[in-house]
């Protein structure tokens, strides 16, 4: 389906996008430990969550990659602008283009020929950035895809035949088991020509006490946030969680780089969804997230096994953050 959209043209992934969310809770919840996907955090009540999250104090990432994007804009911009040529500038997971802003405001003065085309899984989240974008550049080429990110980088592909420049910003890389990470950077290699560039935000190693604040905040903004996808299930899945019997936790392994996050069953309990029934033993734990952090080394072994040459790394003031152009070799 297409509909006008503040004048800019909104493609709406037409996939049972339910269908697929049952799926894939039910499968996640057959698997022992019991896990549910974080690409389905993002509901309306969702979105604004994260949005408190990234507000929060001890929440360093947003203020870091915002630190780039404001005060090294101009090397940003250079690195894209170098070929000359007119190019589609997309964006995986753009959210409400709070940082991204900045590159595109940049970008225009710049007179640089290009589409935006930011790609997100909810509808409501690219609601709010083409607003934002009409409001501050109300003249700027777009093209708002909604739907999974491949599905929607081919159709970006069936839309324009020039050279693609690919955003992939707050160390959403690190939302992947390491596996899984070199198996979607392989995968974006595989939708990409030679020559295009993407633009990849890691959170770097650091203090442990820091990254873990991050999650696991005073307020329990993101135990709300974790808790938030019992309630969307219980919504659109007709579920029947009993939200205040499960507890958010966190840790964090300083070798390994993983910060996961699990929701923790404070009894025994039974839980139904379209007629299948789930077992939880007291204190069993539901997998939810990963939140990989990364070394320089890291960061550049996945870029070689991946199919894809480092040209250019960008960090904040405090070195906390990483944003790194690779070049599809």
């Amino acid at each position: 389906m297409k509909a006008q959209l503040n004048s800019n043209t909104f493609y709406i992934d037409e996939v049972e996008n339910n269908n697929q969310f049952l799926k894939d809770v039910l499968d996640g919840l057959h698997q022992n430990p019991k896990h549910l996907q974080s690409k389905y955090f993002y509901d309306k009540k969702g979105d604004k969550l994260f949005q408190d999250i990234m507000a929060m104090p001890e929440y360093y990432l947003t203020r870091c990659e915002m630190d780039i994007f404001q005060n090294k804009t101009k090397q940003l911009a250079s690195v894209i602008m170098d070929d000359e040529s007119p190019f589609e500038l997309v964006e995986l997971g753009a959210g409400d283009a709070s940082k991204s802003l900045h590159l595109l405001q940049y970008l225009k003065s710049a007179n640089a020929q290009f589409t935006y085309m930011p790609i997100d899984i909810s509808g409501n989240i690219l609601s709010v950035l083409d607003k934002r974008i009409h409001d501050n550049i109300p003249d700027l080429d777009i093209t708002l895809l909604e739907g999974d990110y491949f599905d929607m980088l081919k159709r970006s592909s069936k839309l324009s035949a020039r050279r693609k420049a690919v955003l992939f910003l707050g160390s959403n890389i690190g939302n992947m088991e390491l596996d899984e990470a070199e198996n979607f950077c392989t995968q974006l290699r595989k939708n990409l020509n030679k020559g295009d560039i993407v633009l990849v935000g890691f959170d770097l190693k650091k203090d442990p006490k820091i990254i873990l604040n991050a999650y696991n905040d005073p307020k329990g903004i993101t135990a709300s946030f974790n808790l938030n996808l019992l309630e969307r299930m219980n919504k659109e899945l007709k579920a029947d969680f009993d939200v205040k019997q499960f507890e958010h936790y966190q840790n964090y392994d300083p070798l390994s780089g993983a910060c996961r996050s699990y929701l923790v069953s404070l009894e025994e309990q039974k839980v139904t969804i379209e007629n299948e029934s789930f077992y939880f033993k007291k204190n069993e734990v539901i997998y939810m997230e990963v939140s990989q952090k990364f070394s320089i080394e890291d960061m550049e072994k996945l870029a070689v096994s991946s199919g894809f040459k480092t040209i250019n790394t960008i960090t904040d003031s405090k070195e906390w953050f990483a944003d790194t152009f690779w070049i599809a070799d």
